[in-house]
């Protein structure tokens, strides 16, 4: 019997990544095997490489970058990078021969895409936000199949095959619960707060923070966990240091959580960006969240991410230009001191979740596989 074999790529972010991530586990569990039949490919500079290695995946590099906003000569070696990646892309379908390629977006897909469109293998596309990217836009006139987290981003491509099924997001969501996740941080008081910023961290969020924690950090109540970003931690930590003379007894300060199902479900409330996967999870953690969306993201899609969030009645909105110190601590404590809000948006928030994307993407890969094989 011939065995599936999977190409799966999305990178740059855990955004992209993460989604991917919760793809392929559901694929091992379905007993598909990561020693030979699923590679993942991407950039090795980037936060993919990492991820895929302590996953156990076979990885296939090629250097590719961000098409630049603005015309400048960094477009000529965006392009040059861009050929040169998808070259390497179509000698490793040629060498590897896979069924199905699975691209959960962002400037990582375009090279293997372009390859699978050249080889005419089938795939399978996912895109996360309420605007869909340029790859997702692109490539999604001969995908096989358009997975969307968003109803609203149909009218943005042209697949005559779309599935609105949410972000895929990691089984733990479903299974962990709040005291299980507290035990694991070391959690001993009865109310937590979350700051994030993605993977990536979020300088603004991160500097406009300080204040809630002065304000909070001698609460015998209320407990922080704060994910500065790998490139934000020391600063971070050492402003603190600075400022307080020591890091708060109350203040759990990590760069990066590789599971955030942890902090999420230990907490009661985020202070977050609004990019889509982030959104996805605090949904299916049943968390009110304060939004601060990042203004330069692409097609402005994570104010329009948050807007959404904010009609559903799960979230508050607090505007970049505006996220100073004490901006984001009125704006914080006028939506958590009144608690029945506060619990709407929980409940909201809830029954936004979507929990079975994944297992529903899956399916859609393997007819995509199985077409190819027929034909």
């Amino acid at each position: 019997m011939h065995r599936i074999k999977y190409f799966i790529t999305g990178g740059g972010t855990g955004g992209h990544i993460y989604p991917a991530l919760a793809v392929i586990r559901e694929l091992v569990k379905s007993g598909v095997s990561k020693d030979g039949d699923i590679f993942y490919l991407g950039n090795k500079n980037n936060l993919e490489y990492s991820v895929a290695q302590s996953e156990g995946l076979k990885f296939l590099s090629y250097d590719v970058s961000g098409m630049p906003r603005k015309f400048s000569p960094k477009i000529f070696v965006f392009a040059f990078k861009l050929i040169m990646a998808s070259f390497k892309a179509l000698f490793y379908a040629l060498r590897y021969r896979p069924d199905v390629v699975f691209a959960t977006g962002g400037y990582v897909c375009a090279p293997i895409l372009i390859a699978a469109k050249i080889l005419s293998i089938p795939y399978v596309l996912h895109d996360c936000d309420a605007h869909p990217g340029v790859v997702s836009r692109i490539f999604s006139h001969d995908a096989y199949a358009l997975s969307l987290a968003f109803e609203s981003a149909k009218e943005y491509t042209r697949c005559k095959n779309i599935h609105v099924l949410g972000n895929p997001i990691r089984e733990d969501f479903k299974t962990l619960t709040k005291e299980k996740a507290r035990e694991l941080l070391d959690v001993k008081r009865d109310f937590v707060i979350l700051i994030m910023g993605g993977s990536s961290g979020a300088k603004k969020i991160n500097n406009a923070s300080f204040e809630l924690v002065k304000k909070y950090k001698d609460n015998p109540d209320t407990e922080i966990i704060w994910q500065t970003g790998k490139k934000n931690y020391e600063e971070v930590r050492g402003a603190l240091e600075r400022e307080l003379g020591e890091l708060p007894s109350n203040v759990i300060l990590k760069p990066y959580f590789e599971n955030m199902a942890i902090p999420l479900k230990a907490s009661d409330v985020a202070i977050s960006r609004s990019g889509s996967l982030s959104l996805s999870e605090l949904c299916a953690a049943g968390l009110p969240s304060l939004l601060v969306p990042y203004p330069y993201a692409a097609a402005d899609h994570q104010r329009i991410n948050a807007r959404k969030m904010c009609e559903m009645g799960a979230s508050v909105y607090l505007d970049d230009n505006d996220c100073s110190g004490q901006k984001l601590l009125e704006t914080f404590e006028n939506f958590v001191n009144d608690r029945n809000s506060l619990e709407h948006a929980s409940r909201c928030a809830k029954d936004n979740a979507r929990y079975d994307a994944s297992r529903e993407i899956v399916l859609l890969i393997n007819q995509a596989a199985l077409t190819k094989k027929q034909g």
